[in-house]
């Protein structure tokens, strides 16, 4: 299939990489800065623009990778009438371009994308469109760039996207708040690593739940008081510590 790309960013340039990896062809990238356009416009050997007026005319696919505010300035400047036109967020509704074409849909890949981590991760795909037989084209053009497709509604991909912020963005907080006090504490962070890929592998074979450790589930409260002890010194981490020894010890009922 024939793509153009609106968006020069991290999920431009990751969704970009994995379409011409499965043997499509991007013609186009669309973006505000030509600079980051002609950058991904030489690895994909396609043209390039920044104004509407130029957008190729003839692709099979529009995809919008662009920041959850700025798909409403596309949906107020872009015209693409007959034509399928997707964003790529996870928060925003279907609707959101309908004013660029009654075609439109939504390609969410329910992942954390760099565009300088290499090699790209895998990911799932939410899909969405107006129209059945786009949702079927859709679907085809999806499983050739995932290996995991799922049809979601805005109601569903909203409720993945909150989600979705909880296991990585809450955790990688976590793991920045653990960093910083191990850098305080002149501790090696990378001492924390084992565990860090033991919790994630347990989940491939058990329910989150149901392998839930440490002191707060024990109703350990001596050595609670301990961690809260060393804690001393650092205010914004003893709130955390607080919050979600109070938290597991709710949701267990210790």
């Amino acid at each position: 299939m024939e793509v153009v790309i609106i968006g020069s960013g991290n999920v431009a340039t990751v969704m970009g990489g994995k379409i011409v990896a499965a043997g499509h062809r991007i013609v186009q990238v669309v973006a505000r800065r030509a600079e980051t356009a002609a950058v991904l416009a030489r690895e994909w050997e396609c043209g390039f623009t920044t104004e509407w007026s130029q957008i190729a005319q003839g692709a099979g696919l529009y995809i919008v990778c662009v920041s959850d505010a700025a798909i409403h300035a596309v949906n107020a400047s872009l015209r693409l009438p007959g034509r399928l036109v997707v964003h790529t967020a996870g928060a925003v509704t279907r609707a959101a371009l309908a004013a660029v074409s009654d075609r439109c849909g939504v390609l969410y890949p329910l992942q954390s994308l760099r565009s300088d981590v290499r090699p790209f991760p895998e990911f799932p795909l939410l899909i969405d469109a107006a129209a059945p037989a786009d949702l079927d084209v859709l679907e085809t053009f999806a499983r050739s760039i995932a290996r995991r497709v799922q049809r979601a509604g805005d109601g569903y991909r909203s409720t993945c996207h909150v989600a979705a912020v909880l296991v990585n963005n809450f955790s990688n907080y976590l793991y920045t708040a653990a960093d910083d006090l191990c850098r305080g504490e002149e501790v090696d962070f990378s001492l924390l690593l084992p565990i860090i890929r033991e919790t994630a592998a347990r989940l491939e074979h058990y329910a989150p739940k149901s392998v839930q450790t440490g002191p707060a589930i024990r109703g350990d409260a001596a050595t609670i008081a301990r961690h809260l002890e060393i804690l001393a010194g650092h205010p914004a981490i003893t709130a955390l510590y607080e919050l979600f020894s109070a938290q597991i010890a709710a949701y267990y009922r210790i």
